[in-house]
């Protein structure tokens, strides 16, 4: 994928530029079974429409990427980092309404700063989610105001270094009595694993994957 040379890579215009040439919207499958063979069967399962949000942060020089961290006391994924996101509701128009939606009950994060530009083909996920990341830019001086009954915190990660492969790691481990196979992508003390992992690396597969 050949940008311009005068946009400086993992800038918000060399993002958008990239999400701008995506092919097309729903350009093959993806999902944890991908990543772990013993899950080669999710598409069979009755699945949960849902959809995420990826906020990356119109920063300057380079953009970066806002992620939660779920409280622990959540039935599904507690204490695990993720994207601002939820189950499409039938009030939801579509999995940008959702998207938007859960993000603003999440962590305060309104409308007026989020500029949705694209939408990935879905992401299926062993706990049983159909899940439709929804790209967009936030102006950098948003603010947030965070449900604490489920958000622990919130904090960014600079784009260039999710989008970096050095940095996506294949792992395993008993998760839940089950042995599990998925990405990590450790950022500091920071553990960004599963099915966040697994959708950053599903961005970079389309945007970036190409320059590895």
């Amino acid at each position: 994928m050949s940008l311009s040379t005068d946009i400086r890579p993992f800038s918000v215009a060399d993002f958008r530029a990239r999400v701008a040439r995506l092919s097309t919207h729903g350009d093959g499958e993806a999902g944890d079974h991908l990543i772990d063979p013993a899950l080669d069967r999710l598409h069979d399962r009755h699945l949960r429409d849902a959809a995420v949000l990826v906020p990356v942060v119109a920063r300057e020089p380079e953009a970066t990427v806002l992620l939660t961290v779920r409280t622990e006391h959540l039935p599904s994924h507690a204490g695990q980092i993720a994207f601002p996101g939820g189950k499409i509701d039938d009030g939801d128009r579509s999995a940008l309404h959702a998207a938007l939606r859960e993000a603003e009950e999440e962590i305060g994060l309104v409308r007026d700063v989020i500029e949705p530009i694209g939408q990935l083909e879905p992401y299926v996920s062993n706990s049983g989610f159909r899940i439709v990341p929804v790209l967009s830019v936030v102006a950098p001086d948003f603010t947030l105001t965070i449900n604490e009954h489920e958000v622990a915190d919130a904090f960014e990660v600079p784009l260039s270094f999710l989008m970096t492969t050095s940095n996506h790691r294949r792992s395993s481990k008993i998760h839940e009595g089950l042995y599990r196979m998925f990405y990590e992508m450790p950022y500091g003390d920071r553990y960004i694993w599963g099915v966040t992992a697994g959708i950053l690396r599903r961005i970079y597969e389309r945007l970036y994957g190409d320059e590895a």
